[in-house]
């Protein structure tokens, strides 16, 4: 039997690799120029893979059944399968925004599993009659894969949404950025005290010169436009860039739900005698599939992509927590084995 002093190494050595990693990101997404920032991120994520890997498999070995029992293990699992496909993503796109935006969400998870959950709630404990099949494996855990993925694809449509609302508020309400051209008007109007000037400002002192008597004056206004330019295509290359990986998050997270809550009915019939009962599980999965199912019908079949899309896939993230943790919390219907009561 796994000890208790390896299970509370385990969850200190986690859950402080899981922190280090989060703080790690956020550090290397704001100091890009910093490589070791992301370097250790990568290395403490990695370690607490493969340490979560291991010690699931080693519950598994030792009690003889999938760790998928209990409202720990699914967490457990969860956040294993979370760690995984955003090192996958991480790994083909080569950017850290992926760690900086899964991390802070698997510090949660593991945080409520080992600080919130009394400890009895983290030892196993024999199945009951209802779990002990086949089906547990395969509908358990294509739900919990559907979840990772679903969750980190609804989480870009809530950072794109953000995004675009911030940058339209700045557009509208802030003004135009200082220019700050000291050196520059000293030179060329021989002021001995700079000052910062809007682009307005600035077009208006360069007119009351001609462009024979001040051809640099005239000449940066080509410039400006050139950076504002520049910045706007970083600013929609980004956005796009969000809409892109959430689209496909969630193109790819559908299938397994899909997959998942068919295998799960099957399983019902042959538990209870029944495909579908309209357990409060049942119900907000079937709300769960309508919301991300409406997703791709406006991205594939209607053609939109943007903002609104992003808004459903937004509310798509609560509805995903909802269904797996938010039902289980009432301790009421046919899925509450091993949760609250």
């Amino acid at each position: 039997m796994l000890s208790d002093n390896y299970s509370n190494f385990f969850n200190n050595s986690l859950f402080l690799s899981i922190f280090v990693s989060t703080v790690c990101y956020w550090f290397g997404l704001g100091f890009k120029d910093i490589k070791i920032f992301g370097a250790l991120a990568r290395i403490t994520s990695r370690f607490a893979s493969l340490s979560l890997f291991v010690f699931l498999s080693l519950r598994w070995i030792e009690y003889g059944y999938f760790p998928l029992s209990n409202l720990y293990e699914s967490l457990l699992f969860l956040s294993c399968i979370l760690l995984f496909v955003y090192q996958v993503l991480e790994y083909k796109t080569q950017s850290i925004l992926f760690g900086g935006l899964v991390l802070p969400i698997i510090l949660f998870i593991i945080g409520f599993a080992q600080l919130t959950l009394p400890l009895e709630m983290q030892k196993a404990s024999a199945l009951v009659p209802a779990l002990q099949s086949n089906w547990l494996m395969m509908h358990v855990s294509l739900m919990m894969l559907s979840y990772a993925i679903l969750i980190i694809g609804s989480a870009f449509s809530i950072v794109y949404v953000g995004t675009s609302l911030v940058l339209e508020y700045f557009i509208r309400t802030v003004p135009e950025r200082y220019f700050d051209y000291q050196e520059f008007i000293r030179k060329q109007l021989n002021i001995t005290r700079g000052f910062g000037l809007t682009r307005e400002q600035y077009l208006s002192l360069s007119s009351a010169f001609s462009p024979e008597a001040s051809p640099e004056i005239v000449g940066l206004d080509a410039i400006f436009k050139e950076e504002e330019d520049i910045a706007e295509n970083a600013r929609r290359q980004f956005l796009f860039n969000l809409d892109n990986w959430s689209y496909r998050a969630i193109s790819l997270g559908f299938p397994f739900l899909t997959i998942g809550i068919i295998a799960g009915a099957v399983w019902a019939n042959e538990a209870w005698g029944s495909y579908w009962s309209w357990d409060p599980k049942e119900t907000w999965a079937l709300i769960t599939w309508l919301i991300f199912a409406a997703y791709l019908h406006l991205r594939l079949i209607v053609g939109w992509d943007g903002k609104g899309p992003a808004i459903l896939g937004s509310i798509g993230f609560f509805v995903v927590w909802i269904c797996y943790l938010g039902v289980n919390f009432l301790g009421q219907g046919l899925h509450s084995y091993g949760w609250f009561a």
